[in-house]
């Protein structure tokens, strides 16, 4: 059954409406006609930080857009070490196009909000619009890029770099539409996660974290409430 139209315009269900990031995510590159049809087989579906929102090698059943929160990427070695490989945010797409299994575990780090479409939905629709299949190669490749300047900091960053560059890459990706000098934000990972994430202790995090807000490039409020009052001052500190 299709969803409800809107009042105002007849061609855009009023779930695709109200969302948030529908022309920054995979649905802008959509007609009206494509939305409401592919509205039929969606739903929003919304997990607490630590939920499990796909395994690793388990079949892939599904894509999601990331509507609201973080959400992280997770190897496992066989025995029982892991390592966070790559954080998502709004609007990306989670999901590798066309695979039978996932690549990797995907955890909520928030509280997320997606939206969930099945997997042959999406892909015949990517057969049949270029303009989707170009906007999920974008995403694809924007991926690679910022995976291998991730290289760069794990491999050559000192460990004060490497905190000021997640704290960089979180207060510019939680609300990507910020704009100025100052940003606010919860941080969506624990430290011992953040430590994961950067190759270091939990111990050399604190300590970082500590340097950064004696020297006021940051505030710490409640542990993990982050102030920035000068992005450009973050970003001089992550060495780049």
């Amino acid at each position: 059954m299709l969803m409800r139209k809107d009042i105002h315009n007849s061609n855009i269900p009023v779930r695709c409406m109200s969302c948030e990031i529908r022309h920054k995510g995979v649905c802008g590159a959509l007609s009206a006609e494509e939305l409401l049809m592919l509205s039929a087989h969606t739903r929003l579906v919304n997990y607490q930080s630590g939920d499990e929102l796909a395994g690793e090698k388990m079949p892939a059943e599904s894509y999601a857009t990331v509507i609201r929160g973080v959400v992280k990427l997770t190897k496992r070695l066989e025995d029982g070490r892991q390592q966070i490989v790559g954080l998502q945010f709004a609007p990306d797409l989670l999901g590798r196009l066309n695979a039978n299994e996932n690549a990797v575990s995907v955890e909520a780090a928030s509280d997320v909000n997606l939206c969930r479409i099945p997997k042959a939905a999406l892909e015949r629709m990517v057969k049949s619009n270029t303009a989707l299949a170009e906007r999920l190669m974008a995403q694809a490749l924007r991926e690679l890029d910022e995976a291998r300047d991730w290289m760069v900091t794990l491999g050559r960053k000192t460990a004060a770099e490497k905190v000021a560059s997640f704290l960089l890459l979180i207060a510019t990706h939680l609300d990507p539409e910020t704009v100025g000098e100052k940003r606010r934000f919860e941080l969506p990972l624990s430290r011992a996660d953040i430590a994961d994430f950067l190759g270091l202790t939990v111990e050399t995090v604190s300590r970082q974290l500590s340097k950064l807000r004696t020297d006021g490039v940051i505030s710490i409020v409640a542990n993990r409430h982050i102030e920035v009052p000068k992005l450009s001052k973050l970003k001089a500190c992550c060495g780049s």
